[in-house]
């Protein structure tokens, strides 16, 4: 008789075959988001190997070679670093600097520069080709009108885990694959992809009665998901936060590149915006354009007792608008410090600023590469639906620490 547990890891192991062949050279590169708002949760599959690292991506350097250093606004992005010192404390390498942040309640910008500068070390990130430069999207929280009944307007749902998704996690057999996970359903005595976004539309998955709420807008609903999170209000003025609970295991697809494929947008123009514009204007056609994306994601509804309080990140710490930045966690340390040197949305205005690597998704692969979280509402969507720029990163870390080892996910 076949041990079960080893049957359940063969057959995920040809789900990962199956999953990252997914990725050819015809389809968009991994985690192209292109002008869709950054998209912090857009491939579930793993991305395809990268490229040989030619280069080390993490370097020493002095503060005097960190750009725009002295003029990056630090104490502005003390919450944030609070925030993360409450997890980053437990770790025996930040505990004594998280101990000296948090005696530092309110610094100016020069006193929070010298205390940086005498407890941390810049490190430099760079991509495997050597190149310092790397892309910089945006992300932001949506706001969605909606019920928690299905009545008119309110009839697009928002759907928590179904009951048959499956969830393989190849560490437990491999901590090489740390961080990988697959998703999947049984269908006889196999594990198969789980049912696409179109499938789940169309009611082939089992999704019914997992809808936790009912909103006014398919296009809204799509960059909900595209987002991770967000906000929805409620006929009786009650505002509710829904977040990321689980994905259906298919690689994310640009609805945006599919438009300018067929001629229907500009590749310059494409932006969260345009989409909106072109689907309000081609109502009849909404449907076949976002079954182009397979990737779904499932919400759960989370507490909103602050207002004011940012979406829950990957790190498990309130996300700061304009201070918090999702990254690639196999480089870059989840809750420390990160000085980026990049421009603002759609201009060569310089933007450079110490921000916190808070949260992660599977559309952030290289070493400099970030999502910016840009806040809550319709000025923050349009920021982040703008903010595709290039930048510069440079990670502090306490004096004394190492970088884990290259391609390890950082907890």
């Amino acid at each position: 008789m076949i041990d079960p547990i080893r049957c359940l890891v063969v057959s995920a192991v040809v789900l990962l075959a199956g999953c990252a062949g997914q990725f050819g050279p015809a389809s968009p590169a991994v985690g192209d988001c292109s002008a869709l708002a950054g998209c912090p949760v857009c491939p579930i599959c793993p991305a395809p190997p990268s490229a040989a690292q030619r280069v080390n991506p993490l370097e020493v350097v002095d503060f005097a070679a960190v750009t725009g250093w002295n003029n990056g606004e630090q104490a502005a992005a003390w919450p944030a670093l609070l925030a993360s010192c409450q997890a980053l404390r437990f770790r025996d390498a930040w505990r004594g600097v998280c101990a000296k942040a948090t005696e530092l309640r309110s610094p100016s910008d020069e006193e929070a520069r010298r205390f940086l500068e005498e407890q941390f070390v810049p490190w430099r990130v760079a991509n495997p080709d050597g190149a310092l430069d790397g892309l910089v999207t945006g992300y932001y929280e949506p706001l969605l009108r909606g019920s928690r009944t299905k009545s008119a307007p309110f009839v697009y749902p928002i759907y928590g885990p179904p009951d048959d998704l499956l969830t393989i996690d190849l560490s437990a057999t491999n901590p090489e694959l740390r961080g990988i996970r697959l998703r999947g359903r049984v269908e006889g005595k196999r594990v198969v992809p789980y049912y696409s976004r179109a499938e789940i539309a169309r009611g082939t998955a089992p999704v019914a009665g997992k809808e936790i709420l009912w909103v006014d807008d398919p296009v809204e609903a799509f960059f909900l998901q595209v987002q991770g999170s967000g906000r929805v209000q409620l006929a009786n003025g009650q505002t509710l936060r829904v977040g990321y609970a689980d994905q259906n295991g298919h690689p994310f697809q640009s609805i945006g590149r599919f438009l300018v494929d067929r001629g229907e947008l500009k590749l310059g123009e494409t932006s969260m915006q345009s989409i909106k514009t072109w689907a309000a204007a081609n109502p009849q056609r909404v449907e076949d354009l976002l079954d182009q994306n397979p990737s779904f994601v499932f919400f759960r509804e989370l507490p909103l007792a602050d207002p004011t309080s940012g979406p829950i990140g990957a790190f498990g710490v309130p996300l700061l608008a304009g201070r918090s930045i999702a990254v690639d966690t196999r480089y870059v340390t989840l809750g420390a410090p990160v000085f980026l040197a990049t421009t603002f949305p759609a201009s060569t205005t310089p933007m450079t600023r110490l921000v916190l690597a808070q949260d992660s998704g599977g559309a952030i692969r290289n070493p400099v590469r970030a999502d910016f979280f840009w806040g809550s509402g319709a000025e923050a969507g349009a920021q982040a639906g703008r903010t595709r720029q290039q930048g510069r990163m440079w990670v502090l870390l306490p004096k004394g620490t190492k970088p884990p080892p290259v391609g390890a996910a950082t907890p």
